[in-house]
């Protein structure tokens, strides 16, 4: 290594990501470079399959909770009321 006249030493691969809110990077070792991408990979699917799910979750719970059956569309059923006038002497 010269001093005076430094050269780079060759492809550095490395691995940057958020943990916790912090960003995080990693130089990755060039053996170890093909398994960390089939990793990454696996990883992807994890996320996009999760992501899936919790469309769905979510649809569900909609569709459950906060959807009410309505006998005319486009108007929405309240729940009968007692009218205050009915109470009765004891």
């Amino acid at each position: 290594m010269d001093p005076l006249n430094p050269q780079r030493h060759g492809p550095y691969c490395k691995l940057a990501y958020v943990y916790r809110g912090k960003q995080v990077c990693r130089f990755v070792r060039a053996k170890c470079v093909t398994q960390l991408k089939q990793r990454l990979a696996v990883y992807k699917l994890f996320r996009s399959l999760m992501d899936q799910w919790i469309e769905l979750s979510i649809q569900q719970g909609t569709s459950e909770f906060f959807c009410q059956k309505t006998d005319e569309p486009g108007k929405h059923k309240s729940p009968p009321r007692h009218p205050r006038n009915m109470l009765t002497p004891e």
